[in-house]
């Protein structure tokens, strides 16, 4: 169907939806692309793209504009919270022939998609209700305006009104993890993917280029503090490394609660799910934008192969749910080394902590 004259309405101006509608466009639709929010600034937070996020920009023809920005990363250093090495991966050799890992400010790569995209996006355009109509989808948005759509793609997070509303599953489950998020600038000189872990807990530190630290730590828990920065700061206080450094620096973080979504199935009709509004999970293996990323390319391919859009959607949900289940799996093998008292886990990573979060990847390796 690549070139058709398909009516298809992207829902979501994030990562996931940009990526979809530059893949679409690159196999010859001409998608409207819609996002509840005005445009402006989002909040500054850094991003890090393991080897198959690389891939999949290459599928998109947007590895150079993305080059320069950020900073190449070659290695992952995890140590224990008093700061003693515990295990080293290669990310080199981990992800070779398939592409290099990358940390950036999450705006940069947005600009990016959001160029590539073909720039226009309808903001403050709120879906109301979907209609699922023989072959087709009727939307009707808050401003009261109707559109019919061949195709109607959600791709609005995970908490996603694409998803309620067309009953394809209920809100998000948490999973039991309080997150910290912050940008340090001018913080001290960490050069690598650099995690303390403690006790269900861990703080992470990875650079993004230009002096900037992205910063993300986690525990567990289900409510979020009401003072973010004390608690992070109370709750790291023993840690060492360059930790006590940057805590002392930081002056803002956001704190959030993570969800997971798990579904029987990803559309209905002609109305389908991407990205976190099928398959979020806990960012523990820093696949997030990777898996949607991946999604673009394979619906795309899906739509320009299949001789309808029922066949594709069949297609596409066929050949991304193991990836995505694989993810969902080995997040939750991780997550749940955090009850690991660190007497027993330390031990265990120090002889085999290369090969164990190096297989965490392992099916992601080959083709999509």
């Amino acid at each position: 169907m690549g070139g058709s004259p398909l009516r298809i309405l992207v829902v979501g101006a994030g990562i996931a939806g940009l990526a979809v509608a530059r893949a679409l466009r690159l196999a010859g639709f001409r998608p409207d692309v819609t996002d509840k929010l005005p445009p402006g600034e989002s909040t500054e937070t850094g991003l890090y793209l393991p080897g198959n996020a690389a891939r999949a920009l290459h599928r998109l023809d947007l590895h150079d504009p993305v080059r320069p920005i950020g900073q190449v990363i070659r290695r992952q250093r995890f140590f224990d919270a008093a700061g003693a090495q515990l295990c080293e991966v290669d990310l080199d050799t981990l992800w070779a022939g398939v592409g290099e890992c990358r940390a950036l400010p999450r705006a940069d790569l947005h600009r990016v998609l959001l160029s590539g995209a073909g720039g226009a996006v309808r903001h403050g355009a709120e879906v109301r209700t979907l209609d699922l109509l023989p072959g087709a989808v009727g939307v009707t948005f808050t401003d009261g305006t109707t559109t019919e759509y061949d195709l109607v793609i959600g791709a609005d997070g995970p908490r996603s009104s694409v998803r309620a509303l067309a009953a394809l599953g209920g809100p998000p489950r948490p999973v039991g993890q309080v997150v910290y998020r912050a940008v340090l600038r001018d913080g001290p000189p960490v050069t690598e993917w650099t995690a303390l872990l403690g006790q269900r807990s861990g703080f992470l530190m990875v650079p993004i280029g230009a002096g900037r630290l992205h910063l993300y730590a986690d525990e567990a828990g289900t409510e979020e503090p009401a003072d973010p920065l004390a608690r992070l700061r109370d709750l790291f206080a023993d840690y060492r490394g360059p930790v006590p450094e940057v805590l002392a620096a930081l002056d803002e973080v956001h704190v959030g609660i993570t969800d997971e979504v798990e579904l029987g199935r990803w559309y209905r009709g002609r109305v389908l799910l991407v990205g976190d509004a099928a398959h979020a999970t806990a960012p523990t293996l820093s696949q997030g934008a990777a898996m949607a990323l991946e999604d673009a390319v394979v619906l795309a391919e899906s739509l320009r192969a299949a001789n309808s859009v029922d066949a594709a959607l069949v297609a596409y949900e066929s050949r991304r749910r193991p990836r995505t289940r694989w993810v969902r799996d080995r997040t939750r093998d991780r997550n749940r080394t955090r009850d690991v008292p660190p007497a027993l886990r330390d031990p265990l990573l120090r002889g085999r902590g290369d090969r164990i979060f190096g297989d965490h990847y392992r099916l992601l390796l080959g083709p999509l």
